[in-house]
């Protein structure tokens, strides 16, 4: 088994980056560290430009994310995932025989984010893993 932690350097990725090293060490359990970097829009040489910057900032963020952790004590690995964050982490779920998926939230409201589609929504409604939600820090 292991824990499944959806991250992108936003204050709610941060405190859940927090919460999911204390899961993974309390189960003793690998943290698998995700990001979906399935860019918007559908084709053309904008498409290509975005998705390397979308690709290129999630690497720079899960290298940040694997040090605290690292720091923690905690065995990591780490994915980028071509598919909107909340389809990356079903998938890595499922792959990795999560235990949980922990993410952020950054506060917006429940209307906001059933209207907008959040990530965290999303995971609710469609994953059979269990989902953490963690929210940001004030």
């Amino acid at each position: 088994m292991s824990v499944v932690l959806g991250y992108d350097e936003s204050p709610g990725a941060l405190s859940a980056l927090r919460v999911a090293i204390e899961v993974a060490t309390a189960y003793d359990e690998p943290l698998v560290i995700v990001h979906g970097v399935a860019a918007p829009g559908v084709t053309g040489e904008e498409y290509g430009a975005h998705h390397e910057a979308v690709r290129e900032a999630g690497s720079t963020a899960l290298s940040h994310a694997v040090r605290v952790a690292d720091e923690a004590g905690v065995r990591t690995s780490v994915e980028l995932i071509d598919e909107r964050p909340a389809q990356a982490l079903i998938e890595a779920a499922a792959r990795h025989g999560a235990r949980v998926i922990v993410v952020g939230t950054w506060g917006e409201s429940p209307v906001r984010g059933a209207l907008l589609g959040s990530t965290p929504h999303k995971l609710l409604h469609l994953s059979t893993v269990p989902v953490l939600c963690v929210p940001a820090r004030s």
